[in-house]
């Protein structure tokens, strides 16, 4: 365990940053060569993982014991609940209604993360958790806004249908102050372990699973 929130989140950063090329349909969109038919996908697949996710964070938020971190969580599910709305414009433009929805065969290897997300709600100690949502929500978020732009480049997509991937794509004012103060809480406290690294793997690994499986499916 780094001696400090920030050596730790940084460390963490660094040793799964260069995995993040490892993305294939990111690269394929910004070039827009992959086919449209993968933002149905997306979408679809997404109308699952946005609703799961929030749910987990809610948990997390009950179970946290620092007021920090039931912020922070409680904000994330906040933002998840924003996320949906905004998640419906491109499933409607898409072709996905309310039936199609239901009716929707999710894969596995998309629905992985949130499984892993739901587990750690459950399981994980929330600075550890904390740790592995920072490293993720890095890399999500420079995929998002790079498919955003690619969206009203290359295949004419409006702001409307673009804006699930606009707001997971913009920075979040503080985010990185905050998860700090509650890890190095954790630290403090005893709370943070070495656990923090293999959730943060994890939920890498389970991230590029998610885009490499639609990547595979639309091909």
């Amino acid at each position: 365990m780094a001696a400090s929130a920030r050596e730790l989140l940084s460390a963490v950063h660094q040793e799964l940053a260069p995995k993040e090329s490892e993305n294939r349909l990111v690269d394929l969109i910004a070039s827009g060569e992959a086919p449209r038919s993968v933002f149905r996908l997306i979408a679809a697949e997404e109308s699952r993982i946005v609703p799961s996710d929030q749910r987990s964070f809610l948990h997390l938020a009950a179970r946290a014991s620092e007021p920090g971190a039931r912020e922070f969580f409680a904000g994330l599910g906040a933002g998840e609940g924003l996320a949906l709305e905004k998640l419906k414009a491109l499933a409607a433009v898409t072709g996905l209604d309310d039936q199609a929805l239901r009716e929707y065969r999710p894969l596995a290897g998309c629905q992985a993360y949130p499984s892993f997300m739901a587990w750690m709600a459950l399981n994980g100690k929330p600075a550890d958790v904390v740790v592995a949502l920072n490293a993720n929500f890095a890399a999500f978020g420079t995929y998002c806004a790079t498919i955003a732009k690619a969206m009203r480049e290359h295949y004419g997509f409006d702001d409307e249908a673009c804006g699930f991937f606009d707001f997971f794509g913009a920075p979040i004012p503080g985010a990185d102050e905050q998860a700090a103060t509650i890890v190095q809480a954790g630290i403090d406290r005893n709370e943070a372990t070495d656990e923090a690294w293999t959730y943060a793997r994890l939920f890498q690994d389970y991230e590029l699973q998610f885009w490499n499986t639609i990547a595979d499916e639309a091909k």
